[in-house]
């Protein structure tokens, strides 16, 4: 059992703070919310809500023992909405790292083969996240903009500031090669005050590399 879990919704285009509001209230320091766009191809994924439309994508990272309480509020919230509205999901949080502390479970002799490696950090600090990444072992990854949510008022979200304006990579890596990249991010000057980003690895199941192999 992971000692955190990450929430992650998928509503409708301005949907998103109906579900972070009631996270917020439910217990959760904040979320991050980053933009998408859902494809359906047949009636099942219709209903999934996952059609053809603008998406909000919504990560609350909460605690094992909160999840349960946070998760029921974010699906009381939208019951009155009409269906398909959307969907919400968890996955197993392994290592999460705040204020350059560590802390999580020895991922390198698990099961799964590669961990997804996620980074939320202050606008304009990706480039040098993803340049110790790759020092570490890191292959390549991808960098999406996001914002951030918290209660009015308040600074902090998970010891972190709250900067409208995010950054979020997303790093596939070997378990072996996990945590060397986390020790290289938390090194980071940019990132040396407390609060200007955090750092989480999920397992990554069935991995594979798509196309023609040499």
């Amino acid at each position: 059992m992971s000692a955190f879990n990450l929430i992650i919704g998928i509503v409708p285009r301005g949907s998103a703070e109906l579900l972070t509001h009631a996270a917020v209230e439910a217990g959760a320091g904040g979320g991050t919310i980053s933009r998408g766009k859902g494809t359906a191809a047949n009636s099942f994924l219709q209903i999934l809500g996952l059609a053809d439309s603008d998406k909000d994508l919504v990560y609350v990272l909460v605690s094992d023992e909160t999840t349960e309480t946070i998760m029921n509020a974010m699906i009381a919230a939208a019951s009155e909405k009409k269906q398909p509205f959307g969907i919400l999901f968890t996955l197993g949080v392994n290592s999460f790292m705040r204020t350059g502390i560590i802390s999580g479970k020895d991922v390198s002799d698990m099961e799964t083969t590669h961990q997804l490696i996620t980074v939320i950090v202050n606008k304009g600090f990706a480039d040098d996240t993803m340049a110790a990444a790759r020092k570490a072992g890191a292959g390549g990854g991808t960098i999406m903009n996001a914002r951030g949510t918290a209660r009015p008022g308040e600074e902090t979200f998970f010891g972190m500031d709250i900067v409208p304006e995010k950054d979020m990579i997303l790093i596939l890596a070997e378990n072996a090669k996990v945590q060397p990249i986390l020790d290289a991010i938390k090194a980071l000057p940019c990132l040396e005050k407390p609060g200007t980003g955090i750092a989480f690895a999920c397992p990554a199941e069935n991995f594979t590399v798509l196309g023609k192999k040499k």
